[in-house]
């Protein structure tokens, strides 16, 4: 693979426009690019994740992960393109079964509390979400792939999941407590 950038600054963005890899233009804030922004700060989030001491397998899943988000960011530089498909979803939730398996049953609502592996999966929860909705609100004007729709829908599961997991190794769970400050 050959250089894909020889110079960061090119001026082409500077009129609120930017270049798809199809070569075409769009608004900066496009639904597209918002899109492609999103899952870029999710990937971005996951490999915070990383930094932390996570339970066994759950790197692996990740840097997985990794990858399958930046496949989906080619598809929204690519419109028309496609690269994950219903195999990645099915992964996600091969993995949710595992990391469920031995979790007690929720009773209650969770915070996003807790340690910092905890904290950051609910982090990526929450931007997982936004980035399933950019895609949804995306899909009611072009063509989406819906195994990345479902990809990401899965992925926000698998965090909140992942999140339960490290809450259990770090300091344990924080519940709602509604009407805590009445």
């Amino acid at each position: 693979m050959g250089n894909r950038l020889s110079k960061i600054y090119t001026r082409t963005g500077d009129g609120g426009t930017t270049g798809l890899a199809d070569g075409s233009r769009v608004d900066k804030d496009a639904a597209r690019v918002e899109t492609m922004g999103d899952v870029d700060e999710l990937n971005t989030l996951i490999g915070a994740i990383l930094l932390h001491e996570l339970p066994d397998g759950c790197a692996e899943c990740l840097t997985d992960v990794q990858h399958a988000l930046f496949d989906i960011g080619g598809e929204m530089a690519i419109p028309g393109h496609t690269s994950v498909g219903e195999r990645h979803v099915e992964s996600l939730e091969e993995t949710l079964d595992k990391l469920n398996a031995d979790l007690p049953p929720l009773k209650e609502f969770i915070l996003p509390g807790g340690g910092p592996a905890t904290v950051a999966c609910h982090i990526a929860r929450a931007v997982a979400r936004r980035s399933e909705r950019q895609m949804i609100r995306l899909s009611r004007d072009e063509p989406v792939n819906e195994a990345s729709r479902r990809y990401l829908n899965r992925l926000s599961d698998l965090l909140f999941v992942m999140a339960r997991v490290c809450a259990r190794i770090e300091s344990g769970e924080v519940y709602w407590q509604p009407g805590r400050n009445r």
